[in-house]
């Protein structure tokens, strides 16, 4: 077993009072995998600029500016992340969702549907606890 030892001692990571953290099952249970480049970089920007309970308010032209992103690669991106059920969105209000409240997409038997867009979180919310109104 290799022994682990930080390279840079004086700059190990904590999680800044700010809150963002991203999180290894992402990777862990293939999140990644089904994100294209554009949506994953989304995701980070999201996850980087959200509170604590993954929301955030960024304008179309903002994170189009931030990402180097034009309108229609944005888009595709938020699709992306709505369909493995990464983020919510109501315009112009994004939430990065907990990534446990999700079966992982590494499991074959527990391959997902995509939802399509929410109309509001309380449905997203709803549909996530298999209510059917």
């Amino acid at each position: 077993m290799i022994a682990k030892h930080p390279i840079c001692p004086l700059r190990v990571r904590r999680t800044p009072n700010q809150f963002s953290w991203v999180d290894q099952r992402l990777v862990r249970d293939r999140y990644l995998e089904s994100c294209s480049h554009p949506a994953a970089a989304l995701y980070l920007f999201l996850v980087t600029v959200a509170d604590c309970q993954g929301l955030s308010f960024y304008s179309d032209p903002s994170v189009m500016k931030r990402l180097s992103m034009d309108e229609l690669t944005l888009d595709g991106a938020r699709q992306n992340l709505l369909k493995v059920g990464l983020i919510a969105y109501d315009k112009p209000l994004y939430q990065v969702l907990a990534i446990d409240a999700l079966p992982p997409l590494n499991s074959k038997a527990q391959q997902r549907k995509p939802m399509g867009k929410p109309v509001s979180l309380a449905q997203l919310f709803k549909h996530m606890m298999g209510e059917n109104s």
